[in-house]
């Protein structure tokens, strides 16, 4: 059973927690002090900027989102009632509130407010995006859309424009809908949102046939969509994210956004989202998350976390670190500095600042240099929000709360609308249109504001023709955004001017106008562009003829591609889309070797491939064969293990021969009868008995028997001798266990190690064996009570329990039981144990320290290692099986510490919930799941370092138990408690 568990590590119960009313919640009294505390706040690291309060409670509450309508309003999504049932905090039953904040006298500062909707339907919405008489707002499972026909504020109609298929009271759910240049809907949603229906329910398909849903054909995990207006022709333009939060595009049609990462591995990242990319979150092929096994796994978890090592992952714009990015936009404007124009605007709510991500150009791909704009010392400024608003200034939003993640909320009163403006310059000044005048219509083409420029768009769409001399005349301006926004609708109105400025000297102008190229076969715009000198370009027009046949192109920029530019090489993959094999043999043709050869084939997903990645190996030396053998993954299964049979048999070393065998399609492979001809040698090469179980558990070697069962009984080390006792279990049975009970002369010290190494297997046959010697006074007690110990797991502490409670367990054997039941995951068992037998020692939850007196964060770091550091780690000790507490220190305050460690159940990090596996034997176990697999599940166990995997066709079900953390409540004296939260408070690491 499992065992080097520590006690403290139970579930504990909290009993019932009753809700209070509103009037008395005061769930951190803190927060009651920081009621004026607002600009003050906030450092503006930039001498030429400042910001101001433009709007705070109680005019508003907990703002997750907000969009700037055309006369300059803030329109907002308040979350009152956010995840009310996991933070035990007051319910609004009127539901929550779209709100419109307007500052009628320009002086920067709201004075007037309204409630545009209220309900239950739109409780904390991620997502708002006002859209002329339109307002569309994001609350998963739904995407509303709700028309006001009159223009008073209020919606006449409400409308489904779709669905998500999960997501309800999520982070990970549906983000907001944000109008691109050429006319469409861009939005994203968070690995919860799972996939799209109408508004009946029915899956949405992509236009090319496609079910947008986690397929893993090709799409899983988040994505990032586009659609036109009306919700038809869905096109997933990138997939494989975590929680992409909230995505934006520049006037070139690029598309960025940042991605959230497993709680404390410090690997939050900005992406440009390259048209039609995997993004790698999880394995492209199985769906493995980052933790799993892999070739040529890459050295640093922030790349492990993201498979950058994969072909077939577009990479990493930037890994931007510990925290929690949220609102993003691409500023425009011309008000702020021009350094500032074209950057990437990015809200980070656990960091507390906002920062300014200036995109530089390399090669085929990008780099960034980042600015803080805001850069707060109060720790309860939680940015969920940025935007720009029509005269150029930027607006945030700002939660205000004691902290943030995993869906924690500690105070419901308090939220904040700031603006950024050049310093002395503070007046809200937003500029005026009459859309139905062509002049003013061309001058709105120009604004930073969305909202503004889909009016633009809309009303010089309905010009036509008119309006053509007037957008010809911005295009051949000198401001190329400008030029690129003209263009979007110069070329609806006449292909011709695709042709025109293609020669344009602006790089990024000229791959924008391939990205509003048509996609067609063959085409000869396309093919023209693919032999521009730009790699930008190049880069454009390789994911452009991704959906479409075009070999000329193609080839054209394969034989471009010179090394060294991950970007350009997956532009390449991704233009190869379904023709890898007609393409591949046209390059093969005109290239034969070097580097740049060995990338292309690398990235390749031909009929040929295999046997030419195998060529590669045999010639390569083990470190740099590592990139191939990864590359064969991503095979067809039958010719992925035909080339490697064929290396197997010209190997000569253990290294590669296991490698091979780490690589085999299992299936397919075991009906080869010249693979079980090749086993034996083969396994007599392998001198690592981890490799060797290994071998023998993925393919069942049964024959294998002597030496699996050598190595349970002679290693002495734990990690081995568990995963031998998993295999002698899975392959032998409870025999091998009964075998050593049963020799005569019994030996007695073989017999105890047995029993103590099977019964780390948490089985019901395991148990059931178990219970037949310590209920059986024919074995000697030594073996007896080796056996009651070992009943310490998930299911069979459930049958030792049962048995205590009847008088079933022998006096002799009591002190041990009660050693198992202490330990208990089960709280209702561990209950009925206390008041049974007693506590092992007083329990008492102490109040809240006073953080005013000093702790001491050595005594704290102590109590650390002691308490925290078997399941999490500090960033230099401690394991992984929960969250990493790193950057601890800037997601939650003092008071947020102590309510997490005090009460676990209320803050459960996303990735980290327990789940009950019950499998077909009977047998069940707690963990948690990592990630489901085409043929397993990956799961982590307390106490364990590495995944451990179980075959989907032995699970019967496994539930997520709601509201339940694997984290226990502390019983801390107060002093310790000061200490170990002081201490926590420092860790405050970045990337």
């Amino acid at each position: 059973m499992l065992r080097n568990t520590l006690l403290f590590f139970v579930l504990l119960g909290f009993g019932s927690c009753k809700k209070k009313s509103a009037e008395n919640f005061d769930r951190f009294p803190e927060g009651k002090k920081k009621e004026y505390i607002t600009v003050e706040g906030l450092t503006v690291p930039d001498s030429d900027l400042d910001v101001s309060l433009f709007a705070s409670e109680p005019m508003l509450y907990n703002p997750t989102n907000m969009d700037i309508d055309h006369k300059g309003r803030v329109w907002l999504c308040e979350a009152y009632n956010y995840r009310n049932d996991v933070n035990h905090v007051p319910y609004e039953k009127k539901g929550d509130k779209i709100l419109i904040l307007e500052d009628t006298d320009g002086d920067g500062k709201a004075d007037k407010s309204k409630v545009f909707y209220q309900g239950e339907d739109v409780n904390a919405a991620l997502g708002i995006c006002v859209l002329g008489n339109k307002v569309i707002v994001s609350a998963s499972p739904n995407v509303f859309v709700f028309t006001d026909e009159d223009g008073d504020d209020v919606p006449d109609k409400k409308e489904i424009l779709f669905k998500t298929k999960g997501g309800l009271q999520s982070d990970h759910g549906v983000h907001a809908m944000i109008f691109g240049p050429d006319g469409k809907l861009y939005f994203n949603f968070g690995n919860h949102g799972i996939g799209l229906t109408d508004a009946k329910g029915q899956t949405l398909k992509d236009i090319y046939g496609r079910e947008i849903d986690q397929t893993r054909q090709p799409f899983q995990d988040g994505m990032a969509i586009r659609c036109d207006l009306e919700a038809k022709n869905f096109e997933v333009v990138g997939w494989n994210f975590r929680n992409n939060y909230e995505l934006c595009l520049d006037s070139f049609g690029r598309i960025w956004q940042s991605d959230n990462d497993d709680d404390g591995v410090r690997s939050n990242r900005l992406n440009y989202v390259m048209p039609y990319g995997n993004y790698g979150y999880k394995d492209e092929m199985t769906g493995a998350d980052w933790r799993a096994y892999r070739t040529n796994k890459e050295d640093s978890v922030w790349k492990q976390h993201w498979h950058q090592n994969d072909p077939g992952v577009v990479p990493n714009l930037k890994v931007i670190g510990a925290g929690s990015p949220t609102g993003i936009f691409v500023y425009e404007g011309e008000l702020l500095p021009e350094r500032y124009r074209g950057s990437v605007f990015l809200g980070d709510a656990v960091n507390n600042d906002i920062s300014a991500y200036q995109i530089n150009k390399e090669k085929a791909g990008y780099t960034v240099d980042r600015k803080y704009i805001i850069d707060a010392t109060d720790q309860w400024f939680r940015p969920s929000d940025v935007a720009a608003g029509p005269d150029g200034s930027v607006f945030v939003a700002d939660w205000y709360d004691v902290g943030v993640g995993g869906h924690f909320v500690g105070d419901l009163e308090k939220g904040r609308i700031y603006r950024v403006f050049p310093k002395g310059n503070s007046k809200y000044q937003v500029p005026k249109y009459d859309f139905s005048d062509l002049n003013s219509s061309l001058e709105a083409l120009k604004n930073p504001s969305n909202s503004v420029r889909y009016l633009a768009y809309q009303s010089l769409r309905k010009f036509g023709k008119v309006a053509e001399a007037g957008l010809y005349a911005i295009a051949k301006g000198d401001d190329v955004r400008y030029a690129a926004r003209a263009l979007w609708l110069l070329k609806e109105l006449d292909a011709k001017y695709l042709e025109e400025f293609s020669a344009h000297p602006d790089e990024d102008l000229r791959a924008a106008l391939v990205r509003m190229s048509p996609q067609v076969d063959h085409s000869e715009f396309l093919i023209k562009m693919s032999k521009d000198p730009s790699y930008q370009v190049k880069q454009a027009v390789a994911t452009r003829i991704s959906p479409t046949y075009n070999p000329v192109a193609w080839l054209n920029l394969a034989l471009a591609y010179q090394g060294n530019d991950r970007w350009y090489l997956e532009a390449l993959g991704i233009g190869a889309g379904a023709n890898w094999d007609k393409y591949l043999e046209a390059f093969l043709k005109l290239k034969k070797n070097g580097p740049e050869w060995n990338d292309i084939l690398w990235r390749s997903r031909g009929k040929r491939s295999a046997d030419l990645l195998v060529d590669l190996i045999a010639g390569t030396s083990h470190e740099n064969s590592l990139r191939y053998f990864r590359a064969l993954d991503f095979q067809d299964k039958a010719l992925r293990n035909n080339a490697l049979l064929r290396l197997l048999k010209m190997s000569q070393s253990e290294e590669r021969k296991l490698l091979i065998f780490k690589h085999f399609d299992t299936e397919d492979i075991l009906k080869n009868p010249e693979f079980h001809s090749l086993i034996p040698n083969v396994l007599k090469g392998i001198k690592s008995d981890k490799d060797f179980l290994d071998i023998v558990s993925k393919y069942g070697l049964i024959e294998q028997k002597d030496r699996v069962l050598s190595i349970l009984d002679r290693s002495e080390e734990p990690s081995v001798y568990r995963q031998a006792a998993e295999v002698a279990n899975q392959l032998f049975g409870i025999g091998v266990l009964k075998d050593a009970l049963s020799q005569k002369p019994l030996r007695l010290d073989f017999a105890k190690r047995r029993i103590e190494r099977i019964g780390l297997v948490d089985h019901e046959v395991v148990t059931r064996q178990l219970i037949q010697v310590f209920t059986n006074k024919k074995y000697p007690f030594e073996l007896r009570e080796a056996a009651v110990l070992a009943m310490e797991g998930y299911m069979s502490d459930v049958r030792l329990w049962e048995l205590m409670k009847v008088n079933k367990i022998s006096k002799d054997l009591l002190p041990a039981a009660k050693e198992v039941m202490r330990k208990t995951f089960h709280n209702d068992i561990k209950v009925e144990f206390e008041h049974m037998f007693g506590k092992a020692e007083n329990i008492q939850v102490h109040p809240m320290p006073d953080f005013s007196q000093k702790g001491d964060p050595m005594l704290g770091l102590s109590s650390f290692a002691k308490n925290c550091s078997v399941c999490h780690s500090n960033g230099s000790i401690g394991g992984n099986f929960g969250p990493g507490l790193g950057s601890i220190g800037n997601k939650l305050t003092k008071e947020a510490l102590y309510n997490a460690i005090v009460y676990p159940n209320q803050g459960i990090s996303l990735g980290y919930e327990t789940s009950i596996i019950t499998f077909k034997d009977g047998s069940s176990m707690q963990a948690i799941v990592t990630s489901k697999t085409a043929n397993s599940y990956l799961v982590k166990l307390l106490g364990e370092t590495e995944l451990r995997e179980y075959p989907l066709d032995a699970v019967k079900s496994v539930e997520v138990v709601e509201k339940v953390s694997l984290m226990p409540s502390f019983p801390l004296e107060e002093k310790e408690m000061l200490d170990l939260i002081t201490y926590l408070s420092t860790l405050k690491q970045g990337s």
